[in-house]
């Protein structure tokens, strides 16, 4: 595997009284980058994460969280391609993989009432006994994954109170059924829901992930990155290692 391009990782030192305590066991997590092109530039969907919040407190972030067993039971309306979803399993012991791609759809619909999909087809009857997904079946609209890209998984650093193995896709805003412009639906862990351009997204108070994935992501896009797979960033050693999936 060879390192990432255009990226710079800066290793950080584990803390000197954490390095005694037994790492807990990321838990898989997914996030959903919405793409879209406006006035000619390409902007992202981001939010701030609420002061009180245990992880990432007043960090802005992609829409995303954790994998729930309802995921799992879920039929989407088209499933991953074969090339994402061989991505996915890689380096992972999860038997059904479409469930974090699920999980980053419900995740952005939970947090900022935007529905990533298609029309549930006329005759067609989808439903899900769990409240999770009733929500977003409630609006006719059926999840979709064969227009998912899978472009990064990074795992938070071991001395971490709350660890994820987390998933990033992206999607162009193009599959969102319903007004792009209605970003109200503010809940309990998203604020200040907007469309950045990248500039704008990478002048804010980000994470370390977040500012590398926003990178990534503009150098495919302006065609700097060559190499398409998947990053993967991780602590090995105590240093922040990336290489590609």
């Amino acid at each position: 595997m060879t390192q990432p391009t255009n990226i710079d990782f800066i290793p950080s030192k584990l803390p000197e009284d954490r390095h005694h305590q037994r790492a807990l066991r990321p838990k898989d997590a997914a996030t959903l980058i919405l793409l879209r092109k406006h006035k000619g530039q390409y902007q992202v969907l981001m939010g701030k994460r609420h002061a009180d919040m245990a992880f990432m407190p007043n960090r802005y972030v992609f829409p995303g969280g954790r994998v729930s067993f309802s995921d799992t039971r879920i039929i989407p309306g088209t499933p991953l391609r074969p090339d994402v979803e061989d991505k996915l399993r890689q380096h992972t012991r999860r038997t059904n993989v479409q469930s974090l791609a699920l999980a980053a759809i419900r995740e952005t619909f939970e947090e900022t009432g935007l529905l990533v999909g298609q029309k549930i087809p006329s005759g067609k009857k989808v439903q899900s006994r769990s409240p999770e997904w009733q929500g977003f079946y409630h609006y006719g609209v059926e999840p979709t994954l064969d227009q998912l890209e899978f472009v990064a998984r990074a795992i938070t650093p071991p001395m971490r109170s709350r660890r994820f193995d987390a998933r990033f896709f992206t999607a162009s805003a193009d599959l969102v059924q319903g007004n792009l412009h209605d970003l109200s639906e503010e809940s309990n862990e998203l604020l200040d829901l907007k469309w950045l351009t990248f500039d704008e997204a990478q002048s804010l108070k980000l994470s370390d992930i977040t500012y590398a994935v926003l990178q990534l992501i503009d150098d495919r896009l302006n065609k700097r990155d060559k190499d398409n797979r998947p990053v993967f960033v991780r602590y090995t050693k105590n240093k922040m290692m990336a290489s590609r999936i």
